[in-house]
């Protein structure tokens, strides 16, 4: 019996079990509150609402539970049944035997067909789930477009960054995945320019914000907080559903603010002002290079852990492949690397719920008390029908912002900042 793959044999169950065993005890937590909520329940939502809150969580949790049972099937079939094998054998087919297009284009081909199973999740949550709750505002026409430009752009991007990586390969000797580092990392700063200008369009219609007063208050908000950006934006976001959102993208003279078109016609300008101020408190208070070190030194380990995974000799074998052969070792890594930072991620989740808790004080002090704010988490609470008593280990493992309730107490407690 091969070691290597009891080991990630276990991985998965233990992936899974912790999965649904949490899943299990949120929903448990939702149905004791369901009779009986929290007083501070009735001040986001009415009677109605809470109830429609309480299907909402106990329906997508029921989906996820299913899902991840699903993804856990897949993936034990991905890697245990020859399939790679078979595939990698297929595609170098098509070209010199060791080629490094070859190798890129396995890595996509493989990655593409082991996702197949999850496009019938995928349509079902949209159109049975979320049009269940009145969420879905997309087509069967729109979605099925989107996986084509998804997959256009994929082919377009990932091809040649996996084929620039794989020659690097061999130009670079041993020290390869310090360069290989530096390629990806330098592609990912890149696309945060790159993104909002040229693939974002290709599925959303971006308008800048017509003038008038909100506008005007965004404006004077920038300017009195020291945030300036390139353009304040608008995006269609409800022609494929009715959740909503606000972001900025890209850095330094390219930063972009991008609103949802459903946030601005839930939102009085004045919330719509502190939302704002939240997301100028995560640029004002660092977390945002804070976040992209962090992203880079996980990047990094990433390419070290690679390297030294593919030129061990009891890796790639125990998959099929031989060893030190880096277009498998990469695939095996991006398909098993979950099993290990699922373990990780409520480290990164308690990182970010501080990251929130610092952009909400910024944006306490910018509005000049918690009010606004405060308006605006309650009324997008009640319209994405967020789950209001979620259980404490299940949000702590999971969620990476705190929940309403949380955030509204350290609102009120806290003192502004200066």
């Amino acid at each position: 019996m091969n070691i290597t793959l009891v080991v990630v044999a276990v991985l998965i169950v233990l992936r899974l079990v912790a999965n649904l065993a949490l899943g299990a005890l949120n929903r448990g937590e939702v149905r004791r509150h369901a009779g009986a909520p929290p007083a501070a329940v009735a001040a986001v939502m009415d009677g109605a609402t809470y109830d429609r809150s309480v299907a909402y969580a106990l329906a997508k949790s029921r989906f996820v539970a299913v899902m991840e049972v699903i993804d856990a099937l897949v993936l034990a079939l991905v890697l245990f049944s020859g399939f790679l094998p078979a595939v990698h054998a297929w595609v170098a087919g098509w070209g010199a035997p060791g080629a490094a297009w070859t190798g890129a284009l396995f890595i996509l081909v493989a990655g593409g067909l082991a996702s197949i199973p999850s496009l019938p999740l995928d349509w079902w949550e949209k159109f049975r789930l979320e049009a269940g709750f009145g969420f879905n505002r997309s087509s069967t026409g729109l979605w099925l477009g989107d996986k084509l430009k998804g997959l256009g752009v994929a082919l377009a991007l990932g091809f040649p960054l996996l084929w620039c990586l794989l020659l690097l390969v061999r130009l670079a000797g041993t020290a390869w995945w310090l360069w290989g580092f530096a390629l990806v990392f330098g592609f990912q700063l890149a696309m945060l320019v790159l993104y909002p200008r040229f693939i974002l369009p290709l599925f959303n219609r971006l308008a800048p914000l017509p003038e008038g007063v909100l506008r005007a208050r965004l404006l004077a908000l920038g300017e009195r907080t020291g945030f300036r950006a390139a353009a304040i934006q608008v995006m269609d976001g409800s022609k494929r559903s009715a959740h909503s959102n606000a972001y900025f993208t890209g850095f330094g003279r390219f930063r972009r603010i991008v609103l949802f078109d459903t946030l601005v016609a839930q939102l009085e300008p004045e919330e719509l002002e502190a939302v704002l101020a939240h997301e100028i408190g995560h640029y004002r208070r660092g977390h945002i290079p804070r976040l992209m070190a962090l992203a880079g030194a996980m990047v990094l380990i990433g390419f070290a852990v690679i390297a030294w995974l593919a030129r061990s000799p009891w890796f790639n074998p125990a998959f099929g492949f031989h060893p030190g052969d880096l277009a498998p070792s990469f695939l095996l890594f991006g398909l098993m690397s979950g099993l290990v930072t699922f373990w990780v991620s409520p480290l990164t989740n308690l990182l970010s719920r501080r990251h929130e808790y610092e952009a909400d004080a910024f944006a306490r002090a910018a509005m000049a008390g918690p009010g606004p704010l405060i308006g605006a988490l309650r009324k997008l609470t009640a319209k994405n029908l967020a789950n209001l008593t979620p259980h404490p280990w299940f949000s702590r493992f999971f969620y990476s912002h705190p929940t309403l309730i949380e955030r509204e107490q350290a609102l009120v407690l806290q003192k502004d900042e200066g």
